[in-house]
């Protein structure tokens, strides 16, 4: 039986409609109240501490309470709290912000647009390629392929590039000109007998097939995340980037990274990109930019986009693009100190450097029963659950992912349920025996879980 609902829960139920919950059971429940954070934990309203082991939304980069970032903020609201880059206006902040962007990203970016979000960031992408196509004489080239189980975002061509159905029902998506090509996970989807090398193969051929059905001069451009976060942290395999990008360049289409939740060390790199051998021509970032401290996002464009919008903006006598915060100069101000304690303190290098352990401690819980495969890419990592140790999936999805995540909600942890998939993205300045810590409960979970999925006839051998 649930507990009554504290005046705060109740008051939550009548204010706020939530993201991504069962509204219904969420009035039976009471929403989770985070009252305050610290370094990689959180704390709800009853005082009581958790360890934030998907860094909120794979943003909270530096953890919690990092007195830098409030100090930028503070600072930057005292000189100038608002100001904005349209109509040949710019501000310090937003120039500092983009040069030190160009200096970190790969493929010879030269120019930077902000946005708020990272769904904003991709629609962005998608009007920028329209535009570019436009601007080269070339108004058929306007279809974007993307791929299932992809996540770009939650506005409506955003949406549409998701490759998830619960982004889709009801809401009368994907929009037109939107394309979906296959999603690159080998353990689940693989052949028998099919090595990786040759499942990358088969997908490049499967993207070829869609290319040609839908006419090469229709496709301006590929998305993709490095690696695949809300469709359950699907890393690609070996040679998958590879097979792709020939691909691309030969039918003379843009290669867009969604680095949202890649970008900023999350893999090891820089850039997810550069983990994994992608050659953007284009990249949309967002969370860690400032840390999750406050919304920013950015798309970074190469010389010859860039150089093909300006000269249309001439053309046509503006360039009609842009949000009100977008380049907001707390924002940026934000942005440029996380990104100045990146570099200070190596945090890609301390995520490489981690990556291993992180990966050991998932291996090792590949062994249990309920676990069909482990997967990681740098301190993002995801354990999928199976009923029987095979890609076979539960009769009813997503509910042992759900109990397994509540298991450790009440061990003191929150990770999230990504259907049966239980997903992994602490935050990157955690030490080596907080990530001791943060796995320590794992098994105990697994093991309360398999338990119940075993009496609720979710695992019947």
């Amino acid at each position: 039986m649930n507990r009554p609902l504290t005046n705060t829960q109740m008051r939550d139920a009548e204010a706020l409609l939530h993201a991504y919950t069962n509204t219904p059971a969420l009035r039976e429940t009471g929403a989770q109240m985070i009252a305050k954070g610290s370094g990689i934990h959180v704390f709800d309203d009853a005082g009581k501490p958790y360890i934030e082991g998907m860094s909120g939304l794979w943003c909270a980069g530096l953890g919690f309470g990092n007195e830098e970032l409030v100090e930028a903020a503070t600072k930057q609201m005292r000189e100038l709290p608002y100001y904005h880059v349209f109509s040949g206006k710019s501000h310090e902040p937003a120039v500092e912000l983009a040069e030190k962007i160009k200096d970190v990203t790969p493929g010879n970016m030269a120019r930077v647009i902000y946005q708020s979000s990272g769904s904003e960031a991709n629609d962005t992408q998608v009007k920028l390629a329209w535009y570019y196509n436009n601007a080269l004489g070339r108004p058929e080239k306007k279809k974007i392929i993307s791929r299932k189980k992809g996540y770009h975002g939650v506005t409506i061509v955003a949406a549409s590039m998701t490759g998830l159905p619960y982004n889709h029902a009801d809401f009368d998506l994907p929009v037109d000109r939107i394309k979906h090509t296959s999603t690159p996970h080998y353990w689940r989807e693989g052949h028998p007998g099919e090595t990786q090398e040759e499942f990358s193969a088969r997908l490049a051929q499967d993207l070829s097939d869609l290319i040609a059905a839908e006419g090469p001069d229709t496709i301006a451009a590929f998305i993709a995340e490095p690696v695949m976060g809300a469709g359950g942290v699907i890393t690609p395999p070996k040679g998958y980037f590879e097979a792709i990008m020939p691909i691309l360049h030969e039918h003379d289409i843009l290669c867009i990274s969604d680095e949202v939740i890649c970008g900023f060390g999350r893999t090891g790199n820089w850039f997810g990109a550069e983990t994994f051998n992608m050659q953007p021509t284009s990249i949309s970032m967002a969370k860690q930019l400032t840390g999750g401290f406050i919304p920013l996002s950015a798309v970074a464009i190469n010389r010859d986009m860039a150089d093909v919008i300006e000269a249309n903006s001439g053309k046509v006598g503006l360039l009609g693009h842009g949000f009100t915060y977008g380049g907001h100069p707390v924002g940026c101000a934000v942005g440029i100190k996380t990104l100045e304690i990146y570099q200070r303190d190596n945090i890609v290098g301390k995520v490489a450097r981690q990556a291993p352990a992180f990966k050991a401690h998932l291996d090792r819980l590949s062994q249990h029963p309920l676990v069909g495969e482990a997967r990681a890419s740098g301190l993002m990592g995801a354990l999928e659950l199976s009923p029987d140790g095979t890609p076979k999936t539960f009769e009813h999805p997503g509910k042992v992912g759900a109990k397994a995540a509540a298991e450790m909600l009440s061990r003191g942890v929150i990770l999230r349920a990504i259907g049966d998939s239980l997903a992994f993205c602490p935050p990157m300045i955690i030490t080596d025996a907080e990530l001791d810590a943060l796995f320590a409960p794992v098994e105990d979970a697994l093991d309360a879980t398999y338990i119940w999925a075993k009496t609720e006839g979710h695992i019947t051998s």
